[in-house]
């Protein structure tokens, strides 16, 4: 059956079409993945928003398959790129090679490298050292790639999810901050619950393979990023956002005792544009057409999670980030 043209249905419509495409695109993925809804909802908000995703979990909790299901069911194309010590910047990117043809003229020709495809699971990417690492970072902020002095383009949507060991950081280089604030969300990958382990279990101990369905197709994922900007924003939640990422930083007014004991360094002004992108996502996720304030509270955590840095007073008294925003939000 053909799919439906959505780039020629009005906003209002194509809003509808969306909350539903997203009940069927969650039933589809969850033949795949059992459990972890908030986890694959949150990456379809980034990929909608046009964001890049930095996934932490302990190992064996399908970061890849989540992944890679998901580039299936929305029909992009998909590499995964394993980070190690010794893997070098054109390693991603790509390299020139000599070549003849058949003139018997000698001439450089350009082999893409794994980083041109619309979804890139950079796996372990704090594995790697510093310049290897602003390759891909590079691509992420421009989506584009620069070899031997040209420009090449990367394929529309372009969607990155890293992914981090929390409890094996020994050989590792962590992203500088600067770096981290180029994700829009920080995930935290938790262990499945009982029933959910019983039935992943089950079904990766037998014969059942996942039939999964394309739910959207690449032009439709460009059309629903459009429809995105699109979303209007009340005066009203634009500086409800403002005023939350302001209030985590140490030198502000506005600014708590906690945060001024506990944070050097707030959150910048990206973490207020993804609140906002965030928020306008949800609300057409959900069939609504502008955004609220508890759809920048939802995605408060996420956002601003890898962009406060607590100081050694918080280690020193247990005080974590993710304290200190729950927090900002009640206050």
């Amino acid at each position: 059956m053909p799919q439906e043209d959505f780039s020629k249905i009005p906003d209002t419509e194509l809003v509808r079409s969306l909350n539903e495409k997203f009940s069927e695109l969650r039933e589809e993925i969850s033949k795949a993945i059992v459990g972890q809804d908030q986890i694959i909802r949150q990456i379809i908000v980034s990929i909608l928003a046009k964001g890049h995703c930095l996934l932490i979990g302990v190992p064996g909790l399908a970061k890849t398959l989540i992944v890679k299901t998901m580039a299936e069911v929305l029909d992009l194309s998909f590499n995964r790129i394993q980070f190690t010590p010794d893997l070098m910047p054109s390693d991603i990117t790509g390299i020139e090679i000599l070549e003849n043809d058949f003139d018997s003229k000698e001439k450089f020709k350009f082999v893409p490298g794994p980083v041109f495809s619309n979804i890139i699971l950079a796996d372990e990417i704090n594995r790697t050292p510093p310049k290897t690492q602003s390759a891909l970072l590079e691509a992420m902020q421009e989506h584009k790639v620069t070899a031997a002095g040209k420009t090449y383009k990367l394929d529309e949507p372009f969607f990155v999810l890293a992914t981090q060991n929390p409890i094996e950081q020994e050989g590792t280089y962590p992203l500088p901050e600067a770096q981290l604030d180029r994700f829009m969300f920080n995930l935290w990958l938790d262990y499945p619950s009982f029933d959910e382990e019983k039935e992943i279990i089950r079904k990766t101990t037998s014969s059942y393979v996942p039939d999964l369905k394309k739910i959207f197709s690449r032009d439709d994922i460009l059309t629903f990023q459009d429809l995105v900007r699109k979303v209007p924003v009340s005066e009203e939640v634009i500086t409800y956002a403002v005023k939350l990422v302001g209030r985590t930083r140490p030198g502000s007014q506005e600014a708590s005792s906690t945060v001024k004991n506990y944070i050097s360094w707030g959150a910048g002004p990206r973490a207020s544009q993804n609140l906002i992108l965030a928020a306008k996502t949800n609300c057409i996720l959900e069939g609504r057409f502008t955004p609220e304030r508890e759809d920048i509270d939802n995605a408060a955590l996420p956002v601003l999670r890898h962009r406060l840095i607590a100081n050694f007073n918080a280690e020193a008294d247990g005080i974590s980030v993710t304290s200190i925003i729950s927090e900002l939000l009640k206050g």
